[in-house]
């Protein structure tokens, strides 16, 4: 307990009780696990960004304008990860084996995890895309920025972990129902109000092309579920 002691030990126990080494190890990888979430989160959210620009560019059109990229990255880069960083700790957090320090995050199949999920959401929206280009350019342009918007707001609840939500709990992390709803209001505003169409560059829709986003931008949640449900049955 002395000053000596305290600074060269790797652990110091304020309350001299030896259980708190273990909720000590527990809390270390919980804030760890959520790290790695979070990063998934950012960076298959962003893939899917970058390869639906990149696939469009490729095919001679604009996929989305300047303003869309800029919402999109204030409003679905920030909530949705700071609510998984306050997703509570898995009942078998304490059973995993301790980690390889050696290993980094980015492993191989973190990436190919990251990949799928980032060309599925750039699927939705390439496809909505295509299905208001029927109409105009500009409704074409509005439906694949909600639905790549909406997409990753879903999104944030595939993060959560590595099963499935309904294994996990909707409410276990009431964080992440707040940012959806926080999302899903701003997107909202952003279509429903004509004063605000000019500013977003985005068209009137109509309540079919309203279900054909929704349902679009749900579908790789659900190939991502199924998917979790599958492997861990």
């Amino acid at each position: 307990g002395t000053d000596v002691t305290k600074n060269v030990a790797d652990m110091v126990l304020s309350d001299d009780n030896f259980a708190t080494i273990v909720t000590a190890v527990e809390e270390g990888r919980r804030i760890y696990d959520n790290i790695r979430k979070a990063i998934q989160f950012l960076l298959a959210s962003n893939m899917s960004e970058v390869l639906g620009v990149f696939f469009a560019t490729l095919l001679g059109f604009t996929l989305l304008n300047p303003v869309h990229l800029l919402f999109i990255n204030l409003l679905t880069d920030s909530l949705p990860a700071l609510a998984i960083g306050m997703e509570p700790a898995d009942d078998d957090l304490l059973k995993e084996k301790p980690r390889n320090l050696r290993e980094g995050i980015l492993t191989r199949g973190f990436m190919i995890t990251m990949i799928t999920q980032g060309l599925l959401i750039a699927a939705a929206s390439m496809t909505a895309y295509h299905i208001g280009l029927t109409v105009s350019s500009a409704m074409a342009s509005t439906m694949a920025f909600a639905t790549l918007t909406l997409a990753r707001l879903f999104h944030g609840f595939n993060c959560r972990g590595s099963e499935s939500i309904f294994r996990l709990g909707l409410t276990s992390n009431r964080y992440s129902l707040y940012a959806f709803a926080a999302g899903v209001s701003l997107l909202a505003l952003v279509i429903f109000i004509p004063g605000l169409h000019s500013v977003f560059s985005v068209a009137d829709l109509t309540t079919s092309a309203l279900g054909q986003i929704v349902g679009l931008a749900l579908m790789p949640t659900v190939i991502i579920q199924i998917t979790k449900i599958i492997r861990h049955r």
